[in-house]
Order: structure tokens, then C-alpha cells, then sequence
């Protein structure tokens, strides 16, 4: 209840021990007024103790039905307040008895109401002093307010009420405590034990926690961090992060001032993750993964605040070399397979020309499937190789400027082959939804010479790369589409240029998505177990995307196709032709002579 908040409390065992006192005073008044009431022989008695009369029955049934049922559903809205609604029910009937008995019934009534003023201290002071003031004024009224005409049982009364409401204030001032000091004290409590639980874990678990604030001071760094940086706990708290994790590129390059990933975080308030080299204070290098996340207050993202951010670090340093083992394995077997390989390829290839040898039908069929196998092969060879070079950053590489809207025309063209055998369209899409029908040369040639102005999307880039990519891309559209078409698009803003490649497709199961990328990767259902391939074609789509601080994703929904969205950084008209011409002033350089 709401006034329960504005009362005081003491210990359960004070209200129950009151509880028991009312409800033996209601019990012993009804059970003496209906016993008097239906035994002849007790009328006298009950005259001298004023029971059996009405008024008093009705009080105290009213109070015992009280105490007995209405007051443990009271409870549950709080204690006090249901002991004080029975504390005042009892009032009712000891001053109804008080008022209406002399002698000796009057000094035991006056007894038991001098008792419970004491224990009406378990409300605080403002019902105690009420208590004292009911007594005043029951006395003052047995007198008829004139208090030379007392009588000495209210005398007695208003003394021993008086002298309660002293004692009880002394007694009870230092033994309760508000409600709202008491749940402040619980909450309290449990912070303190959720923050220790909290430090624990922080303090206990491999990797590196390090919280700053938004000025980027250290205000938490676990013993993990302290030993990876170097950095003692006691020394780095309060110190700028940047001084203390130190980090350069995977290969040991310096970043800019404003590359660093922590003033990123506060300054974009997104969450980054690289991988780094870590310097310690004494020097040790080591690889690490640092994911930094920022620490928002508010409601919603856009009117979140940013009050610091949370680091977690972790040494990936034995993952990597173990990764360099792999990779230079795959690449060492797969260069030494290729040989071998190419050379069956290439004395197959001599049985099966008619100018050279001659076999029957039936021998040329074995052949063209062993041929066949030896081509796929030689290619998984060829991933393999790729995807180690692209893993260890061996990938050849040679950007140019390109402008990507005649670079995927004429890029569509060239596979529209590939969508023709299965009966499928093609077509290149520019902006929101201007198409060319890739199948359909006489329609593109008519669209081009309608002079539609197309937005110029520069960007830098291998086109060879690039072209593997979406070639790959789009091969596998063509693999799982059985009916409809295959899209290339191109479309961006100021700042990126985006391609994607939709098809009409099956789709993909959405638990496979996040993993579709990932090295040897494939997604388990008939087709893929039909198709076959290889699961490095997307990996290494998106180490070369990569390459050029690109992002490739796919967004899907079985039964309805896919898009696979590529991101570049896109150049400005002026950059484009800057770039273009230091191309071509390199291209025209003399070869330096060699050295003698």
C-alpha cells in the first residue's frame, strides 16, 4: 500500500507478538460476551466486565474476523499498515469497555490499553503521540473536561498512557527503519553483489577487458590485458588507452592519428573488429584480435549517448602461425600437384584429337569423362593455390582505375553465354531499375543509342580480380537457378559503389548465410550434393574484395532467389582522372636500365 511507504518498521516479531495480544482481547471479550449471554449464572460477571451487550459483541467479532482472515490478505500489501488498522479495531472495544466498567474490570481494561500504547511505538513516533492524544481526550471526556473532577481510574489512564508513550519512544527510537531505507538497504546489497560477481568474471576470464571512458582514460583493465600490454593494473587505470595498447598493422605498419580504433569507436560510435599487432610496453609483439564496442546510454540508438566503450583482446598470435603452417602446406602440395595433373590433362587431351590418335566410340567416352575429371582437378588445385596466396596476403594484385558501369556491360556480355545454356535471362541493371537484356545484343545496342545519361562509378580496383569475382558469382547463380533470370546491378551514392547479382533461385537456409563465406563451406542440400564445387569460390571472393577495403554479403529467401551485394570505395570524377594519369605517366616511363 502506498501509505505503508510512510510509515516505520521494526522487526516481524513485534507485529506478531501485537497481533497475538489483539486477537487474545478479541477472543476473550466475544467468548466472555456469548458465553454471559447464553449462561444465566455469568449475567453478574459479565455485568461487572460490560459483556454481552451488543455494541460489545459486534466490536469484537468485527476485530477478531479482522485479525483471523482480513489481516493476512493485508499482509501481502504491507505489515505495518495491517497491524495498525487491527491496532485501532482494538481500540474501539477496550475504550467501549473502558468507558463502561468501574473497579476492577476498569484497571484490567486500562492495563491492556496502557500495554498497547507502548507497543503502538512500532509505528513511530507520529502514532505513538496519536495514542497519548485518543487517551487525553478519552479521559477528559469521563470527566466531562474538568480535570479537578478526575476520577482515580482515569487518573491511572492518563499517568500510565503518559508515562507508555515515554518509554515507548525511548524504546522503539533506535529500533525501526523506514520501508524505503530498508529496500534501499536490499538493492543496495544486491549491486554490491552483482559489481563483486562482475569483477570476478572480468578478473578471472583468458582474454583482455579494458573499459575508458569518453575521454579515453583506462577506468577498468583486467589482469589478462595488463599482461598482454605490459602494463601494470595499478599503473595503466586513469592513463589514455592509446598509450597503453599500442597497435600497429598485422605487418608491423604505423596507423594514422586518426586510424586509431579506439577514437573511432568514440568518434563514429560503432563497433569495430580488427586484427592487430599489440606492442607491449617492453616491446613484445603479438597479434590480437581486439573487438571494441561502444557503451550507450538512452533509450535508442539515435538518441543514444556514448559513455565510454569495452575492449576485449585476444592473443591470436599461436591461431595465425598455425594458420601460416596450413596455408603453406595447401600452397607447397597444391604448386607440386598442378604438374603432374597438367600433364595428364595435356596427354589426354593428345588421345583424344582425332589428328593424333584413333580410338572407338566407346574408349573416346572414358576418356572425355577421365578428361573432364582431370579439368576439375587442376582447378581445385588452382583454388587451393589461390586461397593460401589470399590467406597470406601472396595474392598478384594490380588495381587500376575502372569505370564500373562499361566494365560490368561488357562483363555481361561475355557471360550471358553461361545463363543461355540453362534457358536463363540476363541482364545489367543500372541504378533503380534500368535494365539491359544481356541475351538480347540488338536490345542493348538500341538502349546505348538512346543516350541515356548513366551516372560515371569510378573505382580502384584489379579488373581481373574483380571479374573472377563476379564471374564466380554469377556462375553459381546460373548452377542453382533452374527457370527465370539471372541480374547484375550497379547503383551507390557519393561514397560507395555497389554491384550485386540477384537470381530467381532456391535460395539459402538462413543459418547458412553467416557461414557462406568461410573456407570449404558448402551448404548441405540436394543441389549442392548434385553440383559438387569446391566451397573456396566465396572465400576467396571476399579476400579480394577485401583487398580493396570492399564488403561482399548475401541476402536471401528460400524459395524466392538471392542478391549478393558487393561494396567498393567509390572515386570521384577528379581522383579517377588524377589516378588515370599517373597510370599512364607510369606506362610511358622508360624502363630503368639494368645494373651493370
Amino acid at each position: 500500500m502506498i501509505l505503508d511507504d510512510f510509515m516505520f518498521h521494526v522487526s516481524k516479531v513485534w507485529y506478531r507478538i501485537y497481533w497475538g495480544l489483539m486477537l487474545a482481547v478479541s477472543v476473550a471479550v466475544l467468548g466472555g460476551s456469548l458465553a454471559a449471554k447464553f449462561i444465566p449464572s455469568l449475567h453478574d460477571v459479565a455485568a461487572r466486565y460490560y459483556l454481552g451487550g451488543n455494541v460489545t459483541i459486534a466490536l469484537s467479532a468485527t476485530a477478531l474476523v479482522y485479525l483471523v482472515l482480513v489481516y493476512w490478505l493485508m499482509m501481502r500489501a504491507g505489515q505495518a499498515m495491517a497491524t495498525l488498522i487491527g491496532t485501532m479495531l482494538n481500540a474501539l472495544v477496550l475504550l467501549n469497555a473502558i468507558d463502561n466498567t468501574s473497579g476492577t474490570a476498569t484497571y484490567a481494561y486500562t492495563t491492556i490499553w496502557i500495554v498497547t500504547t507502548f507497543l503502538n511505538g512500532i509505528y513511530g513516533i507520529p502514532i505513538l503521540l496519536g495514542s497519548a492524544l485518543v487517551t487525553a481526550i478519552a479521559v477528559l471526556m469521563k470527566c466531562n473536561f474538568h480535570p479537578l473532577t478526575m476520577s482515580v481510574p482515569s487518573l491511572i489512564l492518563g499517568v500510565g498512557a503518559t508515562i507508555a508513550t515515554a518509554l515507548g519512544y525511548l524504546f522503539w527510537r533506535g529500533r525501526f527503519v523506514s520501508q524505503k531505507e530498508q529496500q534501499m538497504s536490499r538493492l543496495s546489497g544486491m549491486l554490491r553483489s552483482n559489481q563483486e560477481q562482475s569483477a570476478i568474471l572480468i578478473q578471472s576470464i583468458a582474454d583482455g577487458v579494458i573499459v575508458i571512458n569518453t575521454e579515453g582514460k583506462i577506468t577498468l583493465i583486467n589482469p589478462a590485458a595488463a599482461s598482454m600490454t605490459q602494463w601494470p593494473v595499478s599503473e595503466a587505470m586513469g592513463i589514455d588507452v592509446q598509450l597503453v595498447v599500442k597497435v600497429t598493422t598485422e605487418k608491423g605498419e604505423e596507423l594514422a592519428a586518426d586510424q586509431g580504433p579506439f577514437a573511432a569507436v568514440l568518434a563514429k560510435k560503432t563497433r569495430i573488429n580488427q586484427t592487430l599487432q599489440l606492442v607491449g610496453r617492453d616491446g613484445k609483439k603479438m597479434l590480437i584480435s581486439l573487438v571494441i564496442s561502444p557503451i550507450s546510454i538512452g533509450e535508442s540508438n539515435t538518441a543514444s549517448k556514448i559513455a565510454g566503450a569495452v575492449a576485449v583482446i585476444r592473443d591470436v598470435s599461436a591461431e595465425r602461425a598455425e594458420e601460416q603452417q596450413r596455408a603453406e602446406f595447401i600452397s607447397t602440395a597444391s604448386h607440386e600437384m598442378r604438374t603432374p595433373v597438367a600433364a595428364i590433362e595435356g596427354y589426354l587431351a593428345l588421345a583424344l584429337n582425332e589428328k593424333v590418335s584413333t580410338i572407338d566410340s566407346r574408349a573416346r567416352g572414358f576418356l572425355e569423362k577421365a578428361h573432364s575429371s582431370t579439368q576439375h582437378l587442376g582447378q581445385l588445385f588452382q583454388d587451393l593455390l589461390t586461397s593460401a596466396k589470399a590467406e597470406d596476403g601472396r595474392l598478384s594484385n594490380h588495381p587500376s582505375v575502372i569505370e564500373m558501369g562499361s566494365y560490368l556491360q561488357q562483363l555481361v556480355e561475355d557471360l550471358r553465354f553461361s545463363a543461355q545454356k540453362k534457358g536463363l535471362g540476363a541482364e545489367f541493371v543500372v541504378g533503380t531499375g534500368e535494365a539491359i537484356d544481356a541475351t538480347n545484343p540488338e536490345a542493348a545496342s538500341t538502349t546505348s543509342s538512346l543516350k541515356v545519361i548513366k551516372p560515371l562509378y569510378y573505382a580502384y580496383a584489379d579488373p581481373d580480380r574483380l571479374r573472377e569475382v563476379i564471374t564466380n558469382i554469377f556462375d553459381n547463380a546460373c548452377k542453382y537457378t533452374d527457370a527465370g533470370k539471372v541480374s547484375i546491378g550497379l547503383t551507390g551514392n557519393n561514397d560507395v559503389v555497389q554491384m550485386y547479382v540477384r537470381d530467381t533461385g532456391a535460395g539459402i537456409p538462413a543459418e547458412d548465410i553467416p557461414h557462406l563465406f568461410q573456407k570449404f563451406y558448402r551448404v548441405d542440400n540436394s543441389a549442392t550434393r548434385t553440383i559438387g564445387g569446391t566451397g573456396l569460390g566465396l572465400f576467396i571472393s571476399r579476400k579480394i574484395i577485401e583487398l580493396y577495403q570492399g564488403r561482399i554479403w548475401v541476402e536471401s529467401t528460400l524459395g524466392k532467389g538471392s542478391t549478393f551485394f558487393i561494396n567498393l570505395p567509390r572515386l570521384s570524377a577528379q581522383r579517377a582522372a588524377q589516378l588515370q594519369s599517373q597510370e599512364a605517366a607510369s606506362a610511358a616511363a622508360p624502363a630503368a636500365p639494368p645494373k651493370s
